[in-house]
């Protein structure tokens, strides 16, 4: 190969290939596998992925992450990392304790709960990756209003599963990956939750079976965890930046049509949600002097007392809260989590476990005509519960750190993608009581915590 020689009289220098320009210039990161995983979602769940996605794209992003340090531009990890890192740690050195039965639990060997405790991990992980690829993402790569609006597209999304589930709650399809798998495997509970498509979970909670909008999330649960983290961001995509006036239309009407699904889900929990929400926004924009925010709300609030009163949705809300048949599971629920935990408390069980009978007693049990009657999951019913009973104080400690971290490093930001992103934490903090994270609803904190890491690195909104 031939060099080409510079410099003065009596001095020679090698500069690199004579037909080159000098070293190789850093990679830059690809935006489709955010972007892919983001906008296409819709069509992953009605293929059966769902959130097999995460896993799946996870892949080439590691790929992507490791090209690019070869090639001489170095990694940024998020703020707060070592928080993350001990709750990692923590999952992997419960799985030692799988093996153990605690006491009114079913017993069970620790291999057959290992596949479970895998699989929790694999989506730890593969989130963990979506974190810090998301947060490697430059403003030319990704735009962070790029990424807000696809955040809002998501909420676009939400609301219309939420409809769907309204008209047609017992719509629901096999998918092209459940086609595929053999007969005995599709047909397992928990394999279908992860690839059978379908638009309502049926319950009744206020006497009748009623549909409640799950799609495309799973649960219905899941559905009103998502609204929460995902409504902040269809604002701040329609009201910041310029935007037409149709766009911010067309948000106002998704708002109002939210309210349906959401008051049908007939979820207490996202309605806490949603008011901690309002209320953490209203808070930082008075504290900014923008006392307009109030009667903002003021205005919304009048909106929304008119249409309970002036539509059956009142009385939705009025019979769901005179019922609270899950009331008492989730307070047992609660005690054999806090039991489980003051008995492990270091490292926990490695994951859940199913409690023997039901509430009332251990010879109540899960049958073909009743199958909320016992045998109910300890750990399933909040993140908080979970933390506690599967990785005891140390994985606890790792995942709330984390997110509290954030909070703190990032509270002086007050561009609306901060506000919006730290207010999706927020609330976070609030579903942990009665929702389970795993595994949309953390990777939706995840992008909001890159967007605060981002904000804080790149400046004033684009």
């Amino acid at each position: 190969m031939t060099y080409a020689v510079t410099g003065g009289p009596g001095s020679t220098r090698a500069a690199g290939p004579a037909h080159g320009s000098g070293p190789p210039k850093p990679r830059s990161l690809p935006a489709w596998p955010v972007a892919a995983l983001l906008a296409f979602y819709p069509l992953w769940w009605a293929l059966g992925l769902g959130v097999l996605i995460f896993p799946l794209l996870a892949a080439p992003m590691v790929v992507l992450l490791l090209r690019r340090r070869v090639a001489g531009r170095p990694l940024r990890m998020p703020p707060g990392i070592a928080w993350w890192a001990l709750f990692l740690a923590a999952t992997v050195v419960s799985i030692a304790a799988l093996g153990v039965d605690p006491a009114g639990t079913v017993a069970e060997h620790g291999t057959a709960r290992l596949l479970g405790a895998l699989y929790k991990l694999a989506m730890y992980v593969a989130l963990t990756v979506l974190l810090v690829y998301a947060g490697n993402l430059t403003e030319a790569e990704l735009p962070r209003r790029r990424l807000v609006k696809l955040l809002g597209w998501l909420f676009v999304v939400t609301v219309a599963g939420g409809l769907l589930g309204m008209v047609a709650g017992r719509f629901q399809f096999t998918s092209p990956v459940e086609w595929l798998l053999p007969p005995g495997v599709r047909n397992k509970g928990f394999v279908q939750s992860l690839v059978h498509p379908y638009a309502a979970q049926i319950m009744d909670l206020v006497g009748g079976d009623k549909p409640r909008p799950a799609a495309p999330w799973g649960y219905t649960n899941t559905w009103g965890n998502n609204f929460c983290l995902l409504a902040g961001w269809l604002m701040v995509a329609a009201f910041t930046g310029g935007t037409k006036r149709s766009t911010k239309a067309f948000a106002l009407l998704c708002l109002a049509a939210s309210v349906a699904p959401a008051i049908t889900s007939l979820n207490r929990g996202l309605w806490i949600g949603l008011a901690l929400l309002i209320g953490y926004v209203a808070l930082r924009y008075v504290l900014m002097g923008k006392i307009w925010i109030l009667a903002a709300v003021a205005l919304a609030t009048v909106g929304l007392v008119v249409t309970l009163v002036a539509s059956p949705l009142g009385d939705t809300v009025s019979a769901r809260l005179d019922n609270g048949k899950s009331n008492g599971v989730r307070s047992f629920l609660m005690d054999r989590a806090i039991d489980g935990f003051v008995h492990s408390p270091v490292v926990g069980y490695g994951g859940t476990r199913n409690t023997i009978g039901g509430r009332n007693s251990i010879a109540v049990g899960e049958r073909a005509n009743c199958e909320r009657c016992g045998n109910f999951t300890v750990g399933g019913n909040g993140q908080l519960w979970q933390l506690l009973y599967s990785y005891g104080a140390v994985g606890t400690l790792g995942y709330l750190g984390f997110f509290a971290y954030g909070l703190w490093r990032f509270r002086r930001n007050r561009r609306p993608i901060g506000i919006a992103a730290s207010a999706a934490i927020v609330t976070s903090f609030s579903a942990m009581l009665w929702y389970n994270s795993l595994v949309t609803p953390l990777a939706f904190m995840f992008l909001a915590y890159a967007l605060l890491w981002r904000d804080e690195s790149e400046g004033d909104d684009a």
